[in-house]
């Protein structure tokens, strides 16, 4: 057994979360914002990212800290919504004085769900606004909700055969060090249990009574067609969230390894339909080691996962893992 506490994602200080969705249109955003400032790190290993300010997090870029990130729904359109998110900032002075103006920096990622139920919603600057306002509870749900309101997995063989997904938040701690992590799962592949290795939520067979294996029918369809792919309408976006003390170059690194959470979680993925984005957010002064660190992150990331899918029911007649339907 692990030397590890779970514990609640409010448990780590100095950051806040919050979500605001559209049910009916199944689209949300999902907001972190440390008022102070962090410093953040990123790594994207799918082919199509929808992402805002992501070179800030460069070593090479001039500033330390950002003050937001914003997961969203919407794919690009969603990209919109990070003006709300400086609104919100800049009207508590929140950002980088220039003279009288406060510049707040938001980084963003969005997720493909304008084909789940409709895409006549996208998340805008008033939902953003509005998640912006509900971290101040800083008490965020988990499942369809957010930027997994519209999340879906499984899709190889198309929308009829793709089960619902959501958001997912998981955190652990090992002596003073807390990680934790918060995830939009939606991807093309299918979504296991890291530790007993059996499919959770994917794609279904014809009937809808089984897992049709989406990694088996990826491989299958190449036989028929070698250069057919299915098309980009999928992401993983996440976070991971740590008390320790780390520059930008660690959290590119911590990122990296964060998207280990994601590769022992879902296959196929990581693929050119993909824009899995995962950020690394410091916003406390723990002394550790990276690669605790990093590890840890792969650990909380992957349980995220799990719960995102385990955590959404039927929603929208798209059946999910979770008996409960809403």
């Amino acid at each position: 057994m692990l030397p590890l506490k779970e514990i609640s994602i409010t448990e780590i200080e100095n950051i806040k979360i919050g979500n605001a969705e559209d049910t009916e249109h199944a689209t949300g955003c999902t907001m972190l914002i440390c008022e102070k400032g962090m410093p953040a790190g990123i790594d994207v290993r799918g082919g199509g990212p929808a992402s805002r300010e992501s070179e800030l997090l460069n070593p090479c870029a001039t500033t330390d800290v950002i003050h937001a990130v914003l997961l969203s729904g919407g794919s690009a359109f969603g990209l919109d919504a990070a003006g709300g998110v400086m609104e919100y900032l800049a009207e508590k002075g929140v950002g980088f004085a220039i003279g009288d103006i406060h510049v707040p920096l938001v980084c963003e990622s969005c997720i493909f769900d304008l084909l789940f139920v409709s895409d006549k919603v996208k998340p805008d600057k008033r939902m953003a606004y509005k998640a912006c306002l509900n971290a101040e509870k800083n008490s965020p749900t988990q499942g369809n909700v957010g930027a997994g309101t519209g999340a879906s997995v499984g899709k190889i063989c198309g929308s009829d055969r793709m089960m619902n997904s959501g958001l997912g938040i998981y955190a652990a701690q090992l002596g003073e060090l807390k990680v934790g992590a918060v995830v939009a799962v939606n991807a093309m592949g299918d979504v296991y249990d890291f530790e007993s290795g059996k499919i959770l939520a994917g794609a279904r067979t014809a009937d809808g009574k089984g897992f049709a294996d989406s990694e088996k029918i990826l491989y299958e369809n190449f036989l028929v067609n070698p250069v057919t792919a299915p098309s980009n309408t999928n992401t993983t976006i996440g976070a991971i969230i740590t008390n320790a003390k780390f520059d930008k170059a660690k959290l590119n690194k911590i990122a990296a390894m964060g998207q280990n959470g994601l590769a022992r979680s879902i296959r196929p993925v990581h693929t050119m339909n993909d824009g899995d984005t995962v950020y690394a957010l410091s916003i406390g002064d723990i002394e550790a080691d990276v690669n605790v660190v990093g590890t840890l992150a792969s650990h909380v990331m992957a349980c995220a996962i799990r719960n995102a899918v385990l955590e959404s029911g039927t929603f929208h007649n798209i059946p999910g893992a979770k008996r409960r339907s809403r």
